[in-house]
């Protein structure tokens, strides 16, 4: 899909099944059946955001509440399976999610 291709290089949101959310530079894409694989680089899991609603606000607004999300560490490359959605980031969006803490243990 042409519209996918356009996002190649830049910083998304993606909602997989079964696997969750996760931000991160969309690098490669392969259409399998009605859903996605996909290779994301420098991305973290949105495990729990708050100031926003859903993850279409997170793409296009950020949270309004950084100190109560929990967004995991940064990890170099991922491979998500069964990706159901992708949202491309405003720059405002990024900035946001990118100035949430690490969420560890």
């Amino acid at each position: 899909m042409k519209a996918i291709e356009k996002l190649i290089g830049k910083k998304v949101i993606i909602r997989s099944y079964g696997a969750g959310v996760f931000f991160g530079t969309l690098n490669e894409v392969e259409h399998i059946g009605d859903r996605y694989t996909v290779e994301l680089l420098n991305c973290r899991r949105l495990w729990q955001w708050a100031g926003a609603c859903s993850i279409t606000q997170l793409a296009v607004d950020g949270t309004k509440e950084p100190r109560n999300c929990k967004f995991t560490i940064t990890e170099p490359s991922i491979i998500v399976t069964s990706v159901i959605e992708i949202h491309e980031c405003s720059a405002e969006s990024i900035n946001s999610i990118e100035s949430v803490s690490e969420w560890k243990q």
